[in-house]
Parts: structure tokens; sequence; C-alpha cells
């Protein structure tokens, strides 16, 4: 039934790979089917002004797509001289995704930058984004630990993110981009470890939904980000 042939409740393929780059104190590659997204991770001993003083740390994202991530070539937003709506509110919702995840005293007065970069577009490049941007986030945090510039784990819970939708009438789990521009309904479930939600962004796309298909969906969430929480901590641990 569905384009891929996978089974309603079945995830694309998941691969992590870390230590991606040279230079970052964390990143990884993470592939979820097509979609490929490089995050890294950048440690700075500063914060922001409005918290400076405050002895409270801080992390922040940024998202991007490279021109030939999807089918057409898009101009690069530097040569627009903005970012697009799209961009800012994605890497809006990829910084307080992982913000949730994070004891902001414990990491001390330092911002720890996530960078996320579609390198090829598929379908879910947010939810990949937040996934692989906690993996390159821990990989961070643990030279902190190493090196003792943080005294105990400012991480309290991993987070992950997974698209679901109604698709040719029925609930799926984790669309890619032939699901995606056809779905009725679509949504995107950021997760806990532990399974509390952190933001649930859902939209009807031509039929609505009901209460029941609701919950449906959110139970094919929450089978997907453990799914992809055990991958983290496959990389991690």
């Amino acid at each position: 039934m569905r384009p891929s042939g996978r089974h309603l409740s079945e995830m694309r393929p998941v691969s992590i790979e870390t230590g991606f780059t040279k230079h970052a104190e964390g990143s990884c590659l993470i592939k979820v089917g097509e979609t490929h997204v490089l995050c890294t991770a950048t440690i700075e001993e500063r914060v922001p002004p409005f918290i400076k003083g405050s002895g409270l740390g801080w992390v922040t994202a940024e998202y991007g797509m490279l021109p030939r991530a999807t089918n057409t070539r898009m101009r690069r937003e530097a040569a627009t001289g903005k970012q697009g709506g799209r961009t800012v509110e994605i890497q809006r919702l990829i910084g307080r995704s992982l913000r949730a995840g994070v004891d902001r005293v414990a990491l001390g007065e330092r911002q720890i930058t996530v960078d996320c970069d579609v390198l090829q577009a598929d379908g879910g490049t947010r939810c990949a984004a937040i996934t692989g941007g906690w993996v390159a986030l821990r990989l961070a945090v643990n030279k902190l630990m190493k090196a003792g510039d943080v005294i105990s784990d400012p991480l309290i819970d991993p987070v992950a993110a997974v698209s679901c939708g109604i698709y040719a009438g029925q609930p799926v789990l984790d669309l890619d981009y032939p699901e995606d521009s056809e779905a009725g309904v679509d949504g995107n479930f950021i997760m806990t470890g532990s399974g509390k939600l952190i933001e649930v962004q859902m939209s009807a796309e031509g039929s609505v939904f009901s209460r029941d298909q609701m919950t449906q969906l959110m139970d094919l969430a929450e089978k997907g980000v453990g799914e992809l929480v055990e991958a983290q901590k496959a990389v991690t641990q």
C-alpha cells in the first residue's frame, strides 16, 4: 500500500555515523532512508546577552539545505540576503527541542550551537535534524565531561523526532517524500527517550482527522521515537 512497500508502522532504515567531521566537538551524519543530514555541535565559552551572568547554559541551532538536496536546484539563502520563513521556523524548532533535554544549570554558562545541513531531502528533514542534532550534542557534552569542564551530565534525556500522517486513509509512520506530498494529515512528533512529549505539529493537508486517528498517530510516533533513541544510544554509549 505504501509506495516504498513498508508496513504502516515500519520506519525507513536509520544509520548514524559519528565523528563525521574533523573539527567539530560533536558530529554525525544521520540517514533516515534517502534523507541525509550532517549535524555538528560547537562549544563556545559564551552565552547570548540575555542570559549573561545567570549561570545558565544555552543550546541553539541553525538549519539549511544544500542547493541540490532536492529534485531541482534551490538558490542559496545567502544569495537572497535573508533566510526563508521555513528555515527560521525549523531551526527554532530544533533549538527548543534540544533544550528540552538539557539541564542548563549543569551545562554552565556556555553555548552549544548545533548546525544541521541537509545534504539530501526525501521527507522528514526536520525530524532527522533533531534526532542527529541530539547525537552531535551528546558527543560534544561527552568531551566537556571528559575534560572535567562540567561536573554532572547536563543531558537529562535523549531527544528524537519522527513524522507520522494519514496516507491513503491509513495512519503511517515516518513519511517519505511521496507520502508526505500526498498525505491527508501530516504531523511531526518530538519526544524524549522517556516518552514525554516536547512538541507536536499536526495539520490537515486536505482531509480532517478524528481524535482516534490522532491517538493512532501518537502511538506510531512513540514506537518510532523509541527505535530512534535506541539508534542514538548505540552510537553514543
